[in-house]
């Protein structure tokens, strides 16, 4: 089964992104319009890929791969309450977590540790 890494930002593909985790035989898909993700996404999956997953640590990065994912499945990618609070005790002065509240329906503890840490961590080159 082949994998497809995907992220709703084009930033890992940019050269101060690399990430070395990301193997360059697993190929990432940056898309950063909704319909277009699904719609290629849906298609890589009914071919038989294995979709991974990673966004931001806020509530809208909650948002957007929850209504992803009751279209078409995913797993996360770097992408759990675990990941969520090593990155933002990584970095303790990132900025505060602002917004309406959402669910990450992948990790039901994903909204409980934003809750607490109330961070937001970014994804610069030695982020999530």
């Amino acid at each position: 089964m082949a994998r497809r890494h995907t992220c709703h930002s084009s930033r890992p593909l940019q050269p101060s992104g690399h990430r070395p985790e990301c193997p360059s035989a697993d190929p990432l898909v940056s898309l950063p319009a909704f319909a277009a993700r699904r719609c290629l996404l849906r298609h890589l999956y009914e071919r038989g890929a294995a979709l991974l997953y990673h966004g931001d640590f806020d509530w809208g990065g909650l948002r957007i791969p929850s209504a992803l994912l009751r279209r078409v499945p995913w797993r996360p990618w770097r992408y759990t309450a675990a990941d969520y609070r090593v990155a933002a005790l990584a970095r303790p002065d990132c900025p505060p977590l602002a917004g309406q509240r959402a669910e990450g329906l992948w990790d039901p503890d994903l909204q409980q540790a934003l809750l607490e840490l109330a961070l937001r961590p970014s994804r610069g080159r030695d982020g999530p």
